[in-house]
């Protein structure tokens, strides 16, 4: 009996071990033959911008290496919104994908978005970083992060700063830097980061935190004056600028690009693309691409990449709720 018993557990294990090799081999397969006809690539923002730029590079480079064409659909509007809940809402089936920003997690922690921004989605990797620079008006009386606090800590609330949009993340990044320094300043909301510029550069606002290749040409002809990047460390095109961190020990704000796709994608697909993306970020003529946009190529696992998106919604609810920020319509 024993002996009938031990050979009819025998040939259970044995056919699961057939059925889930079977399966890791179908899966494998799978994997191998996608794409079998063009991918949608949904961009959350206007075309002709940096991330747009970003995302056209990556996508052309991932249609040369899988041999299918990576067509790009912007949709911009509503923070991003618009093409983020469209792209996470479409089939889990590898033919449409998603190239979000930093502002991802930004805006689904100050609007009541149709997704779940932390298990709505399969992460696949992220592509790149890009640091926002602290500038104020000539006319104030800093030169340093440090200056720059003390003079808002002497004035409370005198200081204005231009918000580029109610809720986004440079918004996000300004509010958080002045509950780690302890300051108050005064917001003044704009339609963009075009028209707040405009008053910045006017000396109508004194301070912005922005996107460092918008804002170069600025430092350049003196209109504006950098005091700090917000990436980890130091800038490798603007090295004498220092972090904000060297000031507010901890304070690390990136810009970040990265791939997504709908919850369920199967893994064999995210892993095919996250393979390929992690490729072509080391070729040398996309690093200088990129480059010249003022990105970094990152890359990592599709893990990695979705353990930053809900790390920086967590952070980015916890700084709405102490502001109680409420993102305007468009």
């Amino acid at each position: 009996m024993k002996t009938a018993q031990k050979s009819m557990s025998g040939r259970r294990i044995l056919r699961a071990s057939v059925l889930i090799t079977l399966a890791a081999v179908g899966a494998n397969v799978y994997g191998q033959s996608y794409p079998a006809k063009p991918v949608r690539v949904i961009v959350p923002f206007a075309p002709g911008g940096g991330g747009d730029i970003t995302a056209r590079l990556v996508s052309a480079k991932l249609g040369e290496r899988l041999k299918q064409q990576f067509v790009v659909d912007n949709r911009g509007g509503a923070g991003g919104l618009i093409g983020i809940e469209l792209a996470l809402k479409s089939p889990p089936d590898g033919y449409t994908i998603l190239i979000a920003s930093s502002s991802f997690s930004a805006t689904a922690a100050t609007h009541k978005p149709a997704f779940d921004p932390v298990n709505n989605i399969a992460p696949i990797g992220e592509v790149g970083i890009a640091p926002f620079v602290l500038s104020v008006h000539p006319s104030v009386p800093a030169r340093t992060a440090a200056q720059l606090i003390a003079l808002a800590k002497a004035k409370p609330g005198e200081l204005i700063y231009a918000i580029p949009g109610i809720g986004s993340i440079t918004h996000l990044a300004t509010e958080l830097m002045q509950n780690m320094a302890g300051i108050r300043m005064t917001g003044v909301p704009y339609k963009g980061t075009g028209p707040a510029m405009i008053d910045v550069i006017a000396g109508q606002c004194q301070l912005i935190l922005g996107s460092l290749p918008p804002l170069q040409p600025y430092f350049q002809n003196g209109k504006l004056r950098p005091l700090a990047v917000t990436s980890v460390k130091r800038w490798y095109s603007v090295p004498e600028l220092p972090t904000l961190a060297e000031t507010l020990p901890g304070y690390a704000v990136e810009n970040w690009w990265g791939m997504m796709a709908p919850k369920n994608t199967p893994a064999a697909i995210v892993e095919r693309l996250n393979t390929t993306l992690n490729e072509i970020l080391q070729d040398a003529d996309m690093k200088a691409s990129m480059a010249k946009e003022g990105v970094i190529p990152s890359g990592g696992t599709a893990l990695a990449f979705g353990q930053r998106t809900r790390d920086e919604y967590d952070r980015w609810a916890k700084v709405v709720a102490r502001a109680n920020i409420r993102a305007q319509p468009e």
